[in-house]
Order: structure tokens, then C-alpha cells, then sequence
């Protein structure tokens, strides 16, 4: 596991801290008098840092000392919320043929002492304590209320769990199969990973308490595989739900989403390696082993590696993914749109090509095209075509070419029939550009031929494809583009996988690559944009209006805000770009109501009365009409005193 160590800092605080701060008592020696430190103490706390710099054990009773510094590498004094849990490793085996290594909790206690050089001590009893194992020992300290001593210092929240040997030395052997920082893709990095524990943020926290001493229901390599899945369910005592539905659908039962090779963690690889029952209940509820329900009967994991060997359990929970990849790796798409300067209509024309950029007859494939879904809108930055105004067809379906589109020497072409209602040159809305989605039919692994009368929500048939997107305008110059540097796709991907199949089922699912790139990071880097999305879901809403809050700038934050796993900007802004709202108008916010584009975004989240009625002092409109709110919607006047950065989106410029 990844920890900030300072083993030296004890040593070197020893002769520069202050004894006599404010609330410490003692009194201050002048610097180098000998035996009376001098020198200043953590006076703010931005970053908490925790070191173990000390394992004793006197008769069986361990005593450990903790070093607590700020972001400065300043002594911390007074910490007031710290505590400490201490468990030991049963060694993988040792408890009968076939089973895993196993944490026992041994001890937890928040009794300590104040050293009053940055320094706290535990001593403790520990149950049962084997110094022939691995010992474990979890600190945690501060929190959203936490105080110093002085009950002002404000102590942000910290967790670090360190390994060590019964005798207080490096441990010779441990049990580090996921880290945190896995988790943190998806989890905000200072927000608790569960809302069963408000107060706990790392999973080696979690692995730590829910051990080998409690039931297998919560022993932590059975629940969290529970939890991320939607083969069980249940309430905790708190009456929180939890379904899985949300993880399946990030994860999509994909172990190495969780389970990444890392050279850090010595066992990262046991999830395949040994197989036990305690895990595999966690998602195959339906076996019963000890009755034989399911299963060959058995009463331990004794032979369970005789049959599951690690290739074979790594295969059999990974190739589906394996192999969608390599089908939507199999073709890409590129996509050409051209106005026609009589009629304003928009010729699209698509071109499938192979993993080597040869082309690719679409009439070859044409029996195995799910779905080409084509959609064309106007003005990138304030699309003025709305959802129900778009042009969309399905050029192809289950294999059936629709009678607006065509194939032209091998290629896809389809000619708008929505009147588009250009602009004049060089505006937003003289840029007309067209997003294209498509899948195509599979089973076991293979593109395969479709069935015409297969259902859009059959989402097992058919792989999502890489989309496509075009611009073109009237007058011939370039297009206008909406901006990509405030959220890219590849921070979506942290949670959902390169290879997410977006809006699988209603729509065709597509997949968001380098194909939808029009800009490059400082790099070079191409940037993977969510900018095409604004096809559908436009300033208007989406097929609900505003009811939905259906405008991308909203529906990201509504939809991320009630799974509860986006906390922080961080997890998906790279950046915020202010200046964007500039080329924005009014976004619907309810049923043919609209409120300013500042206004709208912030309270996509912040939704309070106080909120609005702020807003509203600052010259928003709020649930108003469509016209007064596009016409006010450069007239509000939140950037005068917010500053939102993505670290701190509350920061002010006063």
C-alpha cells in the first residue's frame, strides 16, 4: 500500500517544536538549548500526513507511535480525533487447504498520548496476538468537524495503514490485492467510499476492520463484490440501499476493472489465484456448496484449484470484456457532412473502415449493421434546432437500409429532410454537424448476422461501435466547434471504461474514441470531447423538455449527483472553461421554463431556495420564459465575485 512516509521527521521535529503552544502547556526553550525544543508547530492544516515511525513491544503489549505533519512537513500538536485498529494476517492456508490469507481484528482503541512534539503513543492489549504473523495497524484521524485541541485548527481527514513483523520490522510477507487508488477513480478521493461508514474513505480501512473475525456476509472479500454487483441486495441498519446497479453498470462485471496489475501490490493477482467459496457466494448467490445446490457439494475450498485453476477463472470473468474490445477495435468510421448552398440540407456520407484504415464495403457487413443512427443539429455552442427539431434517422436497421439513406460505392449517405435554418456566415448557427452512432450484431465473441426482428433493448445481441462526428457549413469556411477543454471522455473513462457503450438500448451505443477528436491537448494528445453529445441533448432539453434537466451542461451533474459517486469536480473536469458561457443562451430547466446558463449549471446541483433567490439577486432568470431568459442570459453577474476553479469551485475572488 502507498504511504507518505516521514520516518525522519520524528527525529528531526525533536529539536525544532515548540512545547508551548497555545493549549499544549510547557514552556518555550530557546533553539539548541539542550532538552528544550524550540522552534514553530503545524499552525494550519490543508494536508494531514500520518507516519507509523515506531512498533515496541514490551510482554506482548505493542506500543506505536504515530508522527502526525502538515503540507509543510510541520509538526501537528493537539490532534484531539485519532484512532487507531490493529489486526494481524492468518497466512493463506494456514486455516485449512484452499483458503485465503485472512485479517483478524485484534484491537481498536482512540486512547493515546500526546506527546506534544507532533508524536502520539498507543498502547494497547491486542487479543490473541501471534507475533509469528503479520501485523497491521490503521490510523485515522480529523474529518469534516474535526478540531485541534484549540477547537479553531480545522484537521482534514487522513487514513494510513502500514504492515509490519511481530518484532516491529518490515513485514515479510502481506495481503495487498486492490489499492486505493483504484477505488479513487471512481470514488472521490476525500469523500467515503461507502454512506454506511460517513467517516471512512480508504478501502484498506475497510479491509482492515471487516475481516476474518466476522460473518462471511461482511467479511470484506465476500461484501465487496456484493456491493458491486446486482446479483444481491440489501438495506443496511441505516436504511440504505444497496442494489449494485450503479457499479454493474460501471464495472459491467469486469474483475480487472478492480483488479489491475500493479507491481506495488505483491498479490494483486489472487483474485484468480485463489478461489474460495466465501468469494465466488459474494456473486453467484445461487449456490449452495455445502448442499451441493449448483455445484459440486463441498465443505471447504480444499480442491476448489483442482478445477478453477488462475488461467481458467481469469478467462472465464474476463473474455466478454476482452472480446468487445477487440470487436469494436475490428472497424472505425469516418464521417463527412457537406451543406448544399440551394436547398441548406446537409449530405452525409460514411465511410466504414477496417483496424488497418483500409475501406470497407458497407454492403459486405450489411447483414450484421445493428443500427447507424444519424443525427444532425445546428450552432455547436447554442444548438438551435432543439431535440425535437433535429434531423435523425436510423440510416440502418438490423441490416435494412431505411429508404431515406442509401449505399453509394460502398459507403453510407443520408441528405437531411429538417429543414436546418442556417445562420449567416461565420456564426454558431451557420455550423450544422451531425453525430453518428452504430453497433453492429453480435454473439459469442463474433460480429454475427442480425435479426431483422430483434428489439432495440435486446442489448446482449449487439457490440457499440465507435461513432463518428462531422461538421460543415454554408459559406464553406471553418466551423464553429464547441469548446473540449472542461471534460473529457477519457476522465469518463476512469469509471466507465474506454470501451462504455453510451445510451445502450434506446439508442445504438455508440462509443466515444479518437473519432469524435477535433482538438489536441498540449501534447498533441487528441482530446476525446463529450462536445458531440449537444446533438441530442440540447439547450431545450431532451424528449422531456426541461422536465429532466436534459441539457448536457445539467444532465451530467443530475444524473452523476443522484448515484452518489461524483463528489468532486476533479473526477471529471480537467478544467473549467468560464469563458464558454459567453457563447451560451438559456437552458430549460422544467416544463417549457428556462433559466440563464450560469444560473442553470450551478444549480443542477446546488438546487436550494437560498441558491435561487441569490441567483436571482445577480440578475438570473429562474424557471422563466424561453425569450426573457435568452435574453438575459449574458446579463448575470456570478463571475464578478465567483472564481470556481475545479480544486475549489466555491472559490470567491474576494
Amino acid at each position: 500500500m502507498k504511504v507518505q512516509n516521514n520516518k525522519f521527521a520524528l527525529l528531526l521535529a525533536a529539536g525544532a517544536v515548540s512545547i508551548a503552544l497555545s493549549g499544549c502547556g510547557g514552556s518555550d526553550g530557546k533553539d539548541g538549548e539542550p532538552g528544550n525544543p524550540g522552534g514553530p508547530a503545524a499552525q494550519e492544516i490543508n494536508t494531514l500526513n500520518l507516519d507509523i515511525t515506531k512498533v515496541a513491544y514490551t510482554d506482548g503489549v505493542p506500543t506505536v507511535t504515530v508522527f502526525a505533519t502538515n503540507e509543510q512537513d510541520l509538526p501537528v500538536i493537539g490532534l484531539q480525533d485519532l484512532g487507531l485498529v490493529a489486526a494481524q494476517l492468518t497466512p493463506m492456508g494456514a486455516t485449512g487447504p484452499g483458503n485465503s490469507a485472512t485479517w483478524t481484528r485484534t484491537a481498536r482503541t482512540s486512547e493515546y498520548t500526546d506527546n506534544k512534539d507532533g508524536s502520539y503513543s498507543f498502547t494497547f492489549d491486542v487479543a490473541d496476538l501471534d507475533q509469528n504473523l503479520t501485523q497491521r495497524f490503521n490510523v485515522y484521524a480529523g474529518g469534516k468537524t474535526s478540531t485541534l485541541l484549540d477547537g479553531v485548527t480545522s484537521v482534514p481527514r487522513r487514513e494510513i495503514v502500514e504492515d509490519f513483523d511481530g518484532e516491529g520490522n518490515a513485514p515479510t510477507y502481506t495481503k495487498d490485492i486492490v489499492s486505493h487508488e483504484t477505488c479513487t477513480a471512481c470514488h472521490a478521493e476525500d469523500e467515503p467510499l461507502t454512506r454506511r461508514h460517513s467517516g471512512y474513505y480508504t478501502q484498506e480501512t475497510c479491509a482492515t476492520c471487516h475481516s476474518g473475525s466476522m460473518d462471511t456476509e461482511k467479511q470484506w472479500n465476500h461484501l465487496i463484490h456484493n456491493i458491486h454487483n446486482t446479483a444481491k441486495s440489501f438495506t443496511d441498519r441505516y436504511g440504505n440501499d444497496y442494489t449494485g446497479q450503479s457499479a454493474e453498470h460501471l464495472i459491467q462485471n469486469d474483475c480487472k476493472t478492480c483488479h489491475v496489475q500493479n507491481d506495488e501490490l505483491t498479490e494483486w493477482g489472487n483474485w484468480s489465484r485463489v478461489p474460495t467459496m466465501e468469494v465466488c457466494s459474494s456473486c453467484h448467490v445461487g449456490i449452495d456448496f455445502k448442499a451441493g445446490k449448483g455445484h459440486s457439494q463441498q465443505n471447504d475450498n480444499a480442491n476448489c484449484i483442482a478445477c478453477h485453476n488462475a488461467s481458467w477463472t481469469e478467462s472465464i470473468h474476463t473474455d466478454k470484456a476482452v472480446q468487445k474490445k477487440a470487436l469494436i477495435d475490428q472497424y472505425g468510421i469516418n464521417v463527412e457532412s457537406v451543406i448544399d448552398a440551394s436547398t441548406q440540407a446537409a449530405t452525409i456520407s460514411i465511410a466504414v473502415v477496417d483496424a488497418a484504415g483500409n475501406a470497407v464495403d458497407i454492403n459486405t457487413i450489411l447483414p450484421q449493421v445493428h443500427r447507424f443512427e444519424v443525427v444532425t443539429n445546428v450552432g455547436p455552442n447554442k444548438v438551435t434546432l432543439g431535440y425535437g427539431g433535429k434531423d435523425s434517422v436510423d440510416a440502418i436497421k438490423n441490416g435494412v437500409v431505411n429508404a431515406a439513406a442509401k449505399i453509394d460505392s460502398g459507403k453510407l449517405v443520408y441528405t437531411t429532410t429538417k429543414p436546418l435554418n442556417l445562420g449567416a456566415a461565420g456564426d454558431d448557427d451557420e455550423t450544422a454537424f451531425t453525430f453518428v452512432g452504430w453497433a453492429m450484431c453480435s454473439a459469442d465473441g463474433a460480429f454475427a448476422d442480425c435479426d431483422p426482428a430483434m428489439a432495440t433493448g435486446d442489448t446482449d445481441n449487439y457490440t457499440g461501435m465507435k461513432a463518428g462526428l462531422a461538421y460543415a457549413t454554408l459559406s464553406g469556411q471553418d466551423p464553429s466547434m464547441r469548446h473540449v477543454d472542461s471534460v473529457a471522455f477519457s476522465a469518463c473513462a476512469n469509471c466507465h471504461t474506454p470501451e462504455f457503450e453510451v445510451h445502450k438500448g434506446h439508442h445504438a451505443g455508440f462509443v466515444l474514441s479518437e473519432q469524435v477528436s477535433h482538438a489536441t491537448d498540449a501534447e498533441g494528445n487528441a482530446i476525446i470531447g463529450v462536445d458531440a453529445c449537444v446533438a441530442c441533448h440540447t439547450p431545450d432539453g431532451t424528449y422531456a423538455g426541461g422536465a429532466n434537466k436534459g441539457a448536457l451542461e445539467m444532465k451530467l451533474h443530475v444524473v452523476h449527483g443522484q448515484q452518489g459517486i461524483i463528489k468532486d469536480c476533479t473526477q471529471c473536469h480537467n478544467d473549467f472553461n468560464l469563458d464558454s458561457f459567453q457563447n451560451k443562451g438559456a437552458l430549460a430547466t422544467s416544463a417549457g421554463f428556462y433559466t440563464t446558463p450560469i444560473t442553470a449549471t450551478c444549480t443542477s446541483c446546488h438546487d436550494s431556495d437560498t441558491v435561487k433567490a441569490h441567483a436571482a439577486s445577480q440578475g438570473a432568470v429562474i424557471d422563466g420564459d424561453k425569450v426573457v431568459a435568452d435574453d438575459a442570459a449574458q446579463l448575470e453577474t456570478c463571475f464578478f465575485c465567483h472564481a470556481p476553479i475545479i480544486e475549489d469551485h466555491t472559490k470567491m475572488k474576494m
